[in-house]
């Protein structure tokens, strides 16, 4: 590895070597490191393009009176640098969002001057007082330079909170709820897939049962047209909906249709809603045809004069972020999802013929916003039955680590988004071969010129209807796994991000919100990610099968993190009767997914199994009679869930699945057609189709709630 190659890389957060889950150090190929940084816009193989990046690096901040954004925390000085001409005054002062302003004092600075672009030139601190409010502000500054008049600039000033701290609304205990995969979730009402009247029913149920939230799979928009990806962390965007899960029934323009209307409508539901008594895998293609057809019914007519003013309202409000989503969906629908196949100048969405396209496809972008604006009331709707039925938190909503390569934000954000590479995860034990997820990822310096504002706006969209939302790969914060196109998964490496910026705007958005942060902290994570996170209150998650000691063995449920959601099991495994029966050795085994030899696969895995039985009859969590998992693991389950009850964890959850004994696995990691990854209807044990209706009935599912809420031991 030449030495100035990786001294670029390391001036652009590009790693040279990393550490892999077993600690093992491992060094990153010349190939990677020259075509991560190209992705970054620096040309590491000619003199030229190296100079040019150290010029970048070294002088770039010194050619802009003010940075682009500054995020600080909340009770903490901060300094904010400022350039120009060195025989030139500047003044610095903070406006704040609430209206008034405060005058920022210069702070001595030993950082000196420099000669750039032949001008000599003064770096300059202002302080930042610590108690600021918090809120998105703006710094600006007036630079003055002999008779060549006035220059002016303008940062964001970014005030986050110290902490994550859970809303004031949580009980100062622990708070139990539920984790569902909503379009495998179905009543009878179902369009095949669960819905949003069907979010209804479960947290009216759960809520009853003293849970205090539902999370979620992400709901993010997916295509607007068939094959639509079954992975909803496969999305076309995140900050907006998937209208899949709009309930039709439930639009107050659909109790205005004629008699005519309904039936037709009726009719388009009447083949789907029978699927939800089969087994068989969810067919989204076919529910989203047929409500697409049902919602341009039900919106065919003019909306009236107080629904106009709501919808109106709504677009205001989510402004030209909407607008290009929408825009995206017509232009899809019109031309297919890949960019390349459109029109040359609407591949980008400041083309020159954007404009000229936007007003052609006017009632498709009109109808595409609508569905959006429809969706946030019936978010809102489920969200408030959620806390009538006496839900501290109701809806956690769960937020993709990145989107589809051909999606809305791929063509919306492209100029905030890496081309030529994707997000991934390295060998662990997870997977052992890595992952590659096809999904851009944000260009670091690229979200820090644009201040940070489509990662806020994803946020609030987010959190606007729920009470808290989970951080999938919250490594990502922190680093990304980059992988060149073409190059495998194995052969990425991790690219910074200022996590101080991500994570204080997380917490920032949230705190408005009222709502909890969970973040998914596991997988190839150095040991300083962790402390970060502890050190700011993120709630980590713990898995119980991935709970071991340093000894080997389970780690005992009272040395278990309290600040945490503490699950059985997750949606990336199987459920919890399915893992005992190792169903996930064989899946990898069938799948030539294994890196090891499959015999020890399922030696390592029958010692697993045993040493969690023998802790829980320890702890007299199971009878002392003889059990066969593998015949019943109803008893074993119930117990797991137990002892996840005597941990100190702040949340736990437990999955719809567990609750009726389902067996089969939602996703195989690694896996695209080889596995119906996220297709899978949540069925009972016996193989039938859980109906949410059903559940309050369920002694399978009494039992199991009786456990995770603590009951006692059999």
């Amino acid at each position: 590895m030449p030495d100035q190659l990786a001294a670029l890389a390391r001036a652009f957060g590009v790693a040279t070597e990393y550490r892999d889950q077993a600690g093992v150090l491992w060094p990153v190929g010349r190939a990677t490191l020259e075509r991560v940084l190209a992705a970054l816009h620096v040309d590491a193989r000619t003199p030229a393009g190296r100079a040019a990046a150290w010029d970048r690096v070294r002088c770039g901040p010194w050619r802009r009176l003010l940075p682009p954004v500054v995020v600080v925390r909340q009770g903490h000085a901060r300094q904010v640098m400022a350039h120009g001409p060195a025989d030139a005054t500047i003044e610095a002062w903070a406006e704040f969002e609430t209206g008034g302003s405060l005058p920022l004092a210069e702070v001595a600075n030993p950082a000196g001057a420099r000669t750039i672009d032949g001008v000599r030139t003064r770096r300059r601190a202002f302080a930042l007082p610590p108690d600021l409010p918090l809120g998105w502000h703006a710094i600006r500054a007036e630079c003055r330079a002999g008779a060549g008049g006035a220059t002016k600039a303008t940062g964001v000033l970014v005030v986050a909170p110290e902490r994550f701290d859970m809303p004031a609304g949580m009980p100062a205990g622990r708070t139990w709820g539920l984790m569902a995969q909503l379009y495998a979730t179905r009543s009878r009402a179902s369009w095949g897939v669960g819905d949003l009247h069907d979010l209804a029913l479960l947290v009216e149920w759960g809520g009853r049962e003293g849970a205090g939230f539902v999370l979620v799979n992400p709901m993010h928009a997916a295509e607007v047209a068939p094959p639509m990806a079954p992975s909803p962390y496969l999305p076309a965007t995140r900050r907006f909906f998937n209208p899949l899960y709009l309930h039709v029934e439930d639009l107050p323009e659909y109790a205005l249709l004629d008699a005519a209307d309904r039936l037709r409508i009726d009719r388009l539901a009447a083949p789907l809603q029978a699927r939800n008594a089969s087994p068989d895998l969810l067919d989204r293609d076919a529910a989203w045809l047929a409500k697409k057809e049902a919602l341009e019914i039900v919106l065919r007519a003019p909306l009236g004069p107080a629904r106009q003013k709501a919808f109106d309202a709504f677009r205001r409000r989510e402004g030209e972020g909407l607008e290009l989503f929408a825009t995206w969906c017509a232009f899809a629908e019109a031309w297919g999802l890949s960019t390349a196949r459109w029109p040359e100048g609407v591949r980008h969405h400041d083309g020159p013929a954007v404009a000229e396209e936007r007003r052609r496809l006017a009632d498709r972008i009109l109808f595409f916003a609508k569905l959006q604006w429809l969706l946030d009331e019936q978010l809102s709707a489920v969200q408030a039955r959620a806390r009538a039925a006496g839900m501290t938190a109701g809806i956690v909503h769960d937020l993709a680590v990145g989107v589809h390569p051909e999606g809305a934000d791929a063509w919306a954000l492209q100029d905030v988004l890496a081309r030529d590479v994707s997000v991934g995860a390295p060998p662990d034990m997870y997977n052992q071969l890595g992952q590659d997820w096809s999904q851009p990822p944000w260009r670091p310096d690229a979200l820090e010129a644009a201040a940070y504002v489509p990662y806020r706006d994803m946020l609030r969209t987010i959190l606007r209807h729920s009470g808290g939302i989970r951080i999938d790969h919250a490594l990502g914060l922190f680093r990304l796994w980059w992988i060149p196109r073409g190059l495998g998964a194995a052969h990425g490496t991790f690219v910074r991000y200022d996590h101080e910026a991500l994570l204080g705007i997380l917490a920032l958005e949230a705190r408005r919100a009222g709502a909890f942060v969970v973040g998914e902290d596991l997988g190839t994570m150095d040991g300083w990610i962790r402390h970060a996170l502890e050190d700011r209150g993120l709630t980590g998650t713990s898995i119980l099968w991935f709970e071991g000691g340093p000894d080997g063995r389970p780690l005992p449920p009272e040395q278990w993190r309290g600040n945490c959601l503490g699950t059985v099991t997750v949606h990336d495994i199987p459920p919890t009767a399915g893992f005992i029966a190792g169903e996930h050795v064989r899946l990898r085994h069938d799948l030539g997914l294994l890196a090891t030899d499959v015999d020890a696969e399922w030696a390592a895995h029958r010692r697993w199994l045993a040493a969690w039985i023998e802790l829980l009859r320890e702890r007299g969590l199971l009878g002392a009679t003889a059990i066969d998992p593998a015949a019943d693991p109803q008893p074993v389950v119930e117990a797991l869930h137990r002892l996840l009850a005597a941990t100190p964890c702040r949340l736990v959850a437990v999955a719809v699945p567990d609750l009726v004994g389902d067996h089969r696995a939602q996703n195989q990691p690694g896996t695209d057609q080889e596995y119906p990854n996220w297709r899978v209807p949540t069925c009972t044990a016996d193989g039938t189709p859980l109906l949410i209706e059903t559940l309050a009935g369920d002694p399978r599912c009494r039992r199991l709630l009786d456990a995770v809420r603590g009951g006692a031991a059999p």
